[in-house]
C-alpha cells in the first residue's frame, strides 16, 4: 500500500512538473510574439573568411502567418517570404517571379545564414509541437533561468529532435537556447542579451546563433524596432501582399 501511494505521488508530481514547464514556456513564447508582431532587424552573417549584413522587416501572426521583406543590401531588397498555414513561397522582384518553398527547405538557412526558415518563418510552435520537462535551475550571465527540454510529440513536423531552452525566472526571457538534430547531436546554439524595453516589454535585443561545429560560423541579429499586437488580418499576409511591400 505504502509503495502505491508513492508511486502515485511520483506520476503526480511529475505531472505537475511538466504543466509547469508547459506554462512557462507559453509565457515566454508569448512575450516575444504578442498576439501579433512587427519587427525591424539587421542581421550579420559572420564566416571565417567573409561577413555581410542583411536588414529586414517581418511581421507575424501566431505560428501560422509570417512575412519577411530584405531592405538591405540593394541588390536583395524588396525580396519577401511568406509562410501561409503550411505553404512557404518567396517572390523576387528583380526576376519577377513567385516561387513555392517545399517543405524540405524548412531547415535551410535562411539568406545564408544560421536562422533556418523555420526559425523566421513557419516557427513551429514550442507550445503545441514539443513536450517539456524542467531539468534544473541554473544561471545564465547572473540571470536564474529554469532550464527546459523541449522533445518533439510524435506527429509534429519539426526539425529539431530536441530544444533545450534556458527561460528567466524574473522576466520570462529566453536567453538561451540549444537546437540538437534527430540524434540528440549538438547543432547550434542561440544566446540572447542586451535586454531593453521594446514595443512595451522589456526584451533581449541582441542574438547570437553560433555553429556547434564551427564557433567561428555565427550569425548576429540586433532588433531594432518592435511593435505588439496591431490589428493585422490574415488577409494581410498573401501573395498579393508580397509585391507590395516597401
Amino acid at each position: 500500500m505504502k509503495l502505491k501511494l508513492i508511486i502515485v505521488s511520483l506520476l503526480f508530481s511529475g505531472s505537475l512538473l511538466a504543466q509547469t514547464a508547459t506554462e512557462i514556456i507559453k509565457k515566454a513564447d508569448a512575450k516575444m510574439k504578442g498576439e501579433t508582431f512587427y519587427g525591424e532587424m539587421s542581421m550579420t552573417i559572420v564566416r571565417p573568411t567573409w561577413k555581410r549584413t542583411v536588414k529586414f522587416k517581418t511581421w507575424g501572426l501566431g505560428t501560422e502567418y509570417s512575412l519577411a521583406l530584405v531592405t538591405y543590401p540593394p541588390k536583395e531588397k524588396g525580396q519577401t517570404f511568406l509562410n501561409r498555414e503550411n505553404e512557404m513561397w518567396t517572390w523576387n522582384p528583380i526576376i519577377n517571379r513567385l516561387i513555392k518553398l517545399p517543405p524540405s527547405m524548412l531547415s535551410q538557412g535562411w539568406m545564408g545564414s544560421d536562422y533556418s526558415n523555420d526559425d523566421l518563418l513557419k516557427e513551429s510552435s514550442l507550445v503545441n509541437d514539443y513536450v517539456h520537462t524542467i531539468l534544473a535551475e541554473e544561471q545564465i550571465d547572473g540571470e536564474l533561468c529554469w532550464k527546459i527540454e523541449l522533445m518533439p510529440k510524435e506527429d509534429a513536423a519539426v526539425v529539431w529532435g530536441k530544444v533545450l531552452k534556458w527561460v528567466s525566472k524574473a522576466e520570462y526571457n529566453q536567453l538561451k537556447t540549444e537546437y540538437y538534430d534527430e540524434d540528440e547531436y549538438l547543432v547550434k546554439t542561440e544566446i540572447a542579451s542586451n535586454v531593453q524595453l521594446m514595443g512595451g516589454k522589456r526584451i533581449p535585443s541582441h542574438i547570437e546563433i553560433i555553429s556547434a561545429d564551427e564557433p567561428k560560423k555565427k550569425t548576429l541579429v540586433d532588433i531594432t524596432k518592435v511593435e505588439f499586437d496591431k490589428p493585422y488580418s490574415k488577409s494581410f499576409f498573401s501573395q498579393q501582399n508580397m509585391k507590395r511591400l516597401r
